[in-house]
């Protein structure tokens, strides 16, 4: 596998030269100062590139070039943005970026409810809990009629959440959830944030499964002049909340996908964390069945409970078979006579880095590294057993 970690760009705590310490020798990185819909220029592209490679990397994956809420819900200046994401894709296949991911996540991008959850070992991980998620949505946003979409031991949890917590932690919670994550690429005041879901309300998963294939309809025949990819990532978490449709939570999602847009070029990020926090995807299976259209790999590992809420685990624990994994996707690898790039994903905040501001959660620098090392030992060692 090409081993990569993913780069916030020159503002970014986590430098280039970091990164090339930690092992890898490409990032994944986006263009996040240039507004959304707007176009990638060339010009800007080259000059990005050409400081990646001063470090003695290269750019191998774009993560991501937005799909903008116009796009997903077909509104307003929709189609001038779908315009402008052809010519963005042609910029990119231009300096030799070949692989694309995006989402097409209504409104938010991936979602957490804990950025600094503490772990036994004095690290912290992000988490999902549907207790606080549910707190959000039914206290704070107060939602209509959101009640209605959590068993009742959740909302009793919820409940006992708001009657106890502190104003501080109540706004951490809002923030955590509709201020954007890393990667992100829109964040909400809380009235701005009820707007946006409102504009779902008549889309639902089917009409929403409609808009994907209409987009990639548009722009995959760019994407396969222009010699670039899109691998769509999964949702995250893969599951229905706020009342939004989730189109790209399983296998089967996976199947529709590639059937109604029948391209090489279209295809998916594996991200084994997303995938891997429902118990009906079977992962290793999935990479059997959908190999030939994983163009971009995220390995990280998720801890489930029994009511869904899940933590980030290390990334050789929690529920994902990494080392069986990793085998069927070099396996794949073989198959495509094609390396694949893949990154570590979403570190613990640990170390020296416990000491210092949480500008991007999940991607501090050591428990990156860690995740990585990790990861690279599995991959030497199948190298070994395969090569004997």
């Amino acid at each position: 596998m090409i081993q990569t970690m993913r780069w916030y760009g020159p503002k970014d705590s986590v430098s280039l030269r970091d990164i090339r310490q930690a092992g890898a020798t490409g990032v994944v990185h986006a263009m996040h100062e240039i507004k959304n819909g707007e176009i990638w220029t060339l010009e800007a592209l080259e000059k990005r590139k050409a400081e990646i490679n001063a470090e003695g990397l290269d750019w191998h994956v774009v993560e991501s070039l937005p799909v903008t809420e116009p796009i997903k819900t077909r509104t307003g200046v929709f189609e001038q943005h779908i315009e402008n994401y052809k010519v963005s894709l042609q910029n990119l296949g231009k300096i030799g970026v070949n692989v694309v991911c995006y989402n097409f996540m209504p409104v938010l991008d991936w979602t957490r409810t804990q950025l600094t959850f503490p772990l036994k070992n004095g690290a912290t991980a992000l988490r999902f809990d549907w207790a606080l998620l549910a707190a959000f949505d039914c206290f704070i946003l107060k939602r209509k009629d959101a009640e209605k979409d959590y068993k009742e031991s959740i909302m009793v949890d919820a409940k006992q959440f708001m009657d106890t917590a502190s104003n501080v932690e109540k706004r951490k919670l809002e923030s955590a959830i509709v201020a954007g994550l890393p990667g992100a690429e829109e964040g909400y005041t809380l009235n701005a944030f009820q707007e946006a879901l409102d504009n779902y309300a008549a889309i639902d998963e089917t009409k929403a499964q409609e808009h994907l294939k209409l987009f990639l309809n548009a722009v995959l025949p760019t994407a396969e002049q222009a010699g670039v990819a899109m691998a769509i990532h999964p949702d995250d978490p893969p599951h229905v909340f706020f009342g939004l449709p989730r189109i790209m939570s399983k296998a089967s999602d996976v199947a529709r996908l590639l059937k109604d847009n029948n391209s090489a070029f279209n295809g998916i990020t594996f991200c084994t964390g997303s995938f891997g926090a429902r118990a009906d995807n079977d992962l290793v299976q999935m990479v059997k069945d959908y190999g030939s259209h994983i163009h971009f790999i995220h390995l990280r590992s998720t801890k489930c409970e029994a009511n869904g809420s899940f933590y980030e685990d290390n990334h050789l624990e929690g529920d994902v078979p990494m080392p069986a994994v990793i085998y069927e996707l070099q396996e794949i690898e073989m198959q495509r006579s094609k390396q694949l790039p893949m990154r570590p994903d979403h570190g613990h905040q640990m170390l020296d880095d416990l000491k210092k501001p949480l500008a991007h959660p999940g991607y501090t620098a050591i428990g990156r590294l860690k995740g990585l090392a990790e990861l690279r030992g599995v991959i030497a060692g199948i190298q070994f057993m395969q090569s004997r």
